[in-house]
């Protein structure tokens, strides 16, 4: 998923997936770690990903870009 679909997202939901994320990053790294990951390049892409939401979670925080508290809301 690209920044800019990213962007198009409420708050509370990219916190939802910020924590989502961590999980299955934890779960990808106990399966490479194990020998259970068929696709190591699905780690890289979780990383990414939250990496991705991170960044838009804290350009909020800063104030550079405002996202929409709640589905429906604008500003």
């Amino acid at each position: 998923m690209k920044a800019g679909e990213l962007r198009e997202r409420p708050l509370e939901e990219l916190r939802q997936m910020a924590q989502d994320l961590k999980e299955d990053i934890f779960k990808l790294r106990f399966q490479h770690a194990t020998g259970q990951l068929d696709d190591v390049s699905k780690l890289r892409q979780a990383r990414r990903k939250l990496a991705r939401v991170n960044t838009l979670l804290r350009e909020h925080e800063l104030g550079i870009r405002k996202l929409t508290e709640r589905p429906g809301a604008q500003g």
